[in-house]
């Protein structure tokens, strides 16, 4: 699974780098990738809870959805709900900004799921709060060097049968297996200790959070999976 990913690690950042930002390469598009942001208009996401985008707070600009500063708009949801995928974005915040993707969100238990966190501060501590880890939970290994805005880090979450990988600027930062023993003893360990199959897989939608900061998105790609079997 790492040869799979990293595969698809390297070949989707390669292409980011010659196509234009929030479009597909042939190579994507045979593999399957999707868009959910072209650039101009962020249908593919949606308030939390709601059936619409919020009206203030997201907005698109040059390319980017962006969660704008000292607004409070809420989290925004995928319309559709995945469950073996690799999800791949690219973020820029300025120093010190906070912000997360989360993943396996269900709403019927709230603004909650698996946090790749993402903050802003090249040089941080280690820890089960870093970027690119398992917010709470699990802390990343050995990450790649964090940029600030203007320039901008690639993330890629990839979920195949029960197993889970973290990326950051084309590198394997944290790999776990849901529902295994190190998961759950460290879930009962953190604040979601009391949350119903929180540490477990499931179906279910893809967050963008509004944790207050202003964070930009753009090259937001999705491509379903196999359990079974590798795609390339």
């Amino acid at each position: 699974m790492i040869a799979a990913a990293f595969f698809a690690v390297v070949t989707i950042t390669s292409h980011a780098e010659d196509a234009k930002p929030n479009t597909l390469s042939p190579p994507e598009k045979a593999a399957g990738w999707q868009l959910l942001f072209d650039g101009k208009s962020a249908e593919a996401w949606r308030a939390f809870g709601k059936k619409s985008l919020p009206d203030q707070g997201w907005e698109v600009s040059e390319g980017w959805l962006i969660k704008k500063a000292g607004q409070k708009p809420g989290n925004i949801v995928t319309r559709d709900e995945f469950t073996d995928f690799e999800f791949s974005w690219e973020w820029r915040m300025a120093r010190g900004g906070n912000n997360g993707v989360k993943y396996f969100v269900d709403e019927k238990r709230g603004n909650l799921g698996h946090e790749y966190q993402m903050l802003s501060n090249p040089g941080g501590k280690p820890g089960k709060g870093a970027t690119a880890g398992f917010y709470a939970v699990l802390a990343p290994a050995d990450l790649p060097e964090i940029k600030v805005a203007p320039e901008s880090n690639h993330s890629l979450v990839s979920v195949k049968g029960n197993e889970v990988s973290h990326w950051l600027n084309g590198k394997l930062v944290l790999k776990y297996t849901c529902g295994s023993e190190t998961v759950l003893s460290n879930v009962a360990l953190s604040k979601f200790k009391k949350v119903p199959d929180f540490g477990r897989k499931m179906r279910a939608r893809i967050m963008l959070t509004d944790h207050g900061s202003e964070c930009a998105f753009r090259n937001l790609k999705i491509r379903e999976l196999s359990p079974e079997s590798d795609k390339e």
